[in-house]
């Protein structure tokens, strides 16, 4: 871990990342690639010690509210006791100065800051957006090694619930050859219904893999499931998108539960929904403006 002060913290579309690199381990992981240029060891976290202060600079000036968002390039989980405080801060200024959140995450570390996660909805919309690849306990513990598990993952869908507090799931990647089966997508779904999640993003069954990130995956691949890597060469070579061939049956019936369950699954709405911002009447709904 090591430490950077940075000149800007928010992208033209409002959305932060407090650090860069990871321990999580995920072997898939596309924050990984050699395009994203992180000059330093992926697991040298680097924590971008100044962001809450360029964070309250923006927000202060800004004139009109909108949505920040964080989690889409590096998780502001990382369990790292200066991240977690600056994410914590973050919020803190967030919830200060009465703009929306959206928020995405594997770990239920995000369950220390529910206080202001609280806060933020009473007046904004606040929305958690959680991560779920593998229904099954011992895989998620191969593939995602260092994070909370699927079924702790589930519990901050349910605790969000009990709270009012509006849900996303990123359903990706789900891996060829490994965990691209229905049983997997039925469990995942069933977790969803039960956490009344209001959308899931799901673009189709299967994962990308990029220079940098391609090495990573195969060596793990190589040392958790041997002879898959070999498997993959032969159907994907070097693509970019590796789509599994389970794709149509399992997107049918990924669209199916959804519609028969009122859970948004368009990807497009969803982005729209998470990108406009919308504040709280006096009576606790949501407006749009």
């Amino acid at each position: 871990m090591h430490f950077k002060e940075v000149k800007g913290i928010l992208s033209s579309k409002n959305g932060m990342n407090i650090s860069r690199g990871c321990i999580h381990g995920c072997i898939y992981c596309d924050a990984r690639s050699k395009c994203y240029n992180i000059d330093h060891e992926f697991e040298d976290v680097e924590i971008k010690i100044n962001a809450p202060i360029l964070l309250e600079q923006k927000l202060r000036t800004k004139r009109k509210k909108c949505m920040i968002g964080t989690g889409a390039m590096s998780d502001p989980y990382i369990p790292i006791a200066e991240n977690l405080r600056n994410i914590r801060t973050c919020l803190e200024i967030i919830e200060k100065y009465g703009f929306g959140l959206a928020i995405q995450t594997k770990s239920n570390l995000i369950l220390n800051d529910i206080d202001l996660l609280i806060k933020i909805s009473k007046n904004a919309k606040c929305i958690v957006e959680i991560t779920l690849t593998t229904f099954d306990e011992k895989l998620c513990k191969i593939i995602e090694p260092n994070v909370s598990t699927t079924k702790e993952r589930f519990e901050v869908l349910k605790i969000m619930r009990d709270n009012n507090i509006q849900t996303i799931v990123w359903l990706s990647p789900i891996l060829p050859f490994i965990n691209d089966t229905k049983e997997n997508l039925i469990g995942i779904l069933d977790y969803c219904i039960e956490a009344r999640v209001y959308g899931i993003i799901c673009f189709e069954m299967g994962l990308t893999l990029r220079e940098g990130d391609r090495e990573y995956y195969y060596k793990n691949l190589d040392k958790s499931f041997p002879g898959v890597k070999g498997k993959y060469i032969k159907r994907y070579g070097n693509n970019y998108i590796l789509t599994s061939d389970n794709n149509k049956e399992l997107m049918e019936l990924f669209n199916e539960t959804c519609e028969k369950n009122n859970i948004v699954h368009n990807a497009e709405e969803l982005f729209n929904y998470m990108y406009t911002y919308e504040e709280k009447s006096k009576k606790g709904q949501l407006e749009l403006f």
